[in-house]
């Protein structure tokens, strides 16, 4: 499956469709820089990419790398068409064969946030809503023939609909228990971030015991709940330093920190600066 890290977000370039006779071939082509797309909806595509095989039938779906040689292994045998789209990412990537661990990147840009996230889409697969995939890919090909700004912009909203699509029906069969549990607890915790919290009441409220949460947070993020926490609490004191007149004092309790020496060690130790120089600096 590949793993791709977001912000930023996948980009389409350009999509359209193709229909293949008994005995025609995909084109051979060698790291052509963009990913390629391949929805089936009649007959089988036979492919290979550098020694991996394809077959993708109708109702299927593949994913070709921007960075190798793919072709046909062998031609139709009966007519085939089928969808194909180019997209690209200025975002990591990689091939994995199991969801993996992510640990957020550390930054001390002010407007950097934690979220950062990775998905996983499946090499390829079989579409469990085909007519939604192929209602998207006639719309998308609809939208490359006006050349505004606006119809670039659907596109790009459609073709991430589409990645969607594909990232959770492929996820839904391999998800990682420990990730779906890390995703809960994360989502609580930046829920009721302005609230003392505790590995008990945490435990209580997500139904799992404390230990197990921090084992698959720490799988997931690559930290503990607290250490999250403590994150997410500074990266929204650096929110309200930034966009606001509030007094430092204030703005440590509302982003949850118990004591403003607390709130200053905290932050200092994250940002490498005080909260006061960190607010001169950027506004």
């Amino acid at each position: 499956m590949f793993r791709f890290t977001s912000p930023p977000m996948p980009h389409h370039i350009t999509c359209g469709e193709d229909t293949y006779a008994p005995g025609a071939r995909h084109a051979e082509r060698a790291s052509i820089g963009v990913f390629d797309l391949l929805i089936v909806t009649k007959g089988c595509l036979y492919m290979e990419e550098e020694g991996m095989v394809l077959t993708v039938p109708a109702g299927h779906y593949a994913f070709l790398r921007p960075d190798r040689f793919h072709r046909s292994r062998i031609p139709c045998t009966e007519e085939t068409h089928f969808y194909w789209l180019h997209f690209q990412t200025l975002g990591s990537w990689g091939e994995v064969n199991e969801q993996v661990p992510f640990t957020p990147p550390v930054s001390n840009e002010p407007y950097m946030q934690i979220e950062t996230f990775v998905y996983h889409i499946p090499r390829s697969g079989e579409l469990r809503t085909p007519e939604t995939v192929y209602s998207w890919m006639r719309q998308l090909i609809a939208l490359r023939q006006d050349p505004s700004a606006a119809s670039s912009f659907r596109q790009q909203g459609i073709f991430l609909e589409l990645l969607l699509q594909l990232q959770e029906e492929g996820g839904e069969a391999a998800r990682d228990a420990h990730l779906a549990v890390a995703d809960e607890a994360a989502a609580f915790l930046r829920l009721h971030y302005r609230e003392p919290l505790s590995y008990k009441e945490l435990s209580e409220r997500l139904h799992f015991h404390a230990n197990y949460i921090a084992l698959c947070m720490k799988k997931a993020f690559g930290c503990t709940p607290l250490e999250y926490l403590t994150r997410y609490r500074i990266e929204r004191a650096k929110y309200l330093l930034i966009h606001t007149n509030e007094p430092i004092g204030t703005i440590a309790e509302e982003t949850g920190f118990l004591t403003f020496p607390y709130f200053v060690r905290c932050f200092g130790k994250h940002t490498g600066t005080r909260p006061k120089a960190f607010r001169q600096r950027y506004r």
